[in-house]
């Protein structure tokens, strides 16, 4: 049975953080506390996220087949997508020389160079190969035929390593822009200390709700779960979540 994402609700994460702690108190597992919550509640939510781009990849491979039956959750699928896409983000150009810091990505799209009102695209090669387009005429990048590699400095973390590159010609110092997939906001079930005991606190300073449609609420209950059945080596719980998230899958699917 298939649903169209209409309403643009995220998941609360209290509610969620409730419905596993239930499972867990009824199964007689223990406590699961605020702390190994919010692991376990990102780790959750990247593995619903990552299966979107899976499922569109294997929908999109047998819509060909039978277009009217897989439609509809190639649209959901897209649809849910489509929240982390941002079109036109400013490129950190701060640092000078052409370089740039790319917006934190979970897949990067096109580049831009805009100028005069025109947006000229910055094509990607590879290291070993941008040398040869600056020696040759034909290819040597212009500001109407921009270039740019990734590169790294020593002692980068793996996150900048993935976000820096080079433009050529580097007197191409701002106006950069790009479009991209965001990853979702690191979840957090936030609290205050209360009489010894972790109160939940809604507010923004403390809490961030994931980002995830609300429809995903299910799913993520599950797949908490069943990581949780993980860390406490308690293969049983894992087990059963497993399959109450399977269940949740294929009720999707059909």
């Amino acid at each position: 049975m298939t649903t169209t994402i209409k309403n643009k609700n995220m998941v609360n994460i209290n509610t969620v953080y409730q419905r596993v702690l239930t499972i867990a108190n009824k199964e007689q597992r223990g406590y699961i506390t605020p702390q190994e919550f919010n692991i376990l509640a990102n780790q959750a939510q990247m593995d619903v996220f990552e299966q979107y781009f899976y499922d569109l990849n294997q929908y999109h491979r047998v819509q060909s087949i039978n277009e009217t039956i897989y439609a509809d959750t190639v649209d959901i699928l897209q649809e849910k997508i489509d929240h982390f896409e941002k079109f036109r983000a400013a490129v950190d150009m701060s640092d000078g020389g052409g370089v740039g810091i790319l917006p934190d990505y979970y897949r990067m799209g096109a580049l831009y160079y805009k100028k005069a009102g025109q947006y000229y695209e910055i094509e990607n090669v590879e290291q070993n190969e941008h040398h040869t387009y600056l020696r040759s005429p034909l290819t040597a990048p212009t500001f109407t035929r921009p270039i740019y590699v990734r590169f790294s400095n020593a002692g980068d973390n793996q996150q900048n390593r993935e976000r820096r590159i080079q433009i050529f010609p580097i007197t191409i110092v701002s106006s950069v822009q790009c479009n991209y997939i965001a990853r979702p906001s690191t979840a957090r079930w936030g609290y205050t200390i209360v009489n010894d005991k972790p109160l939940y606190n809604p507010s923004a300073t403390y809490t961030t709700h994931f980002e995830l449609h609300e429809s995903e609420e299910t799913d993520l209950v599950f797949k908490i779960c069943a990581l949780a059945g993980i860390v406490i080596k308690d293969p049983m719980f894992y087990q059963q979540a497993a399959q109450e998230e399977m269940k949740q899958i294929q009720q999707e699917k059909q």
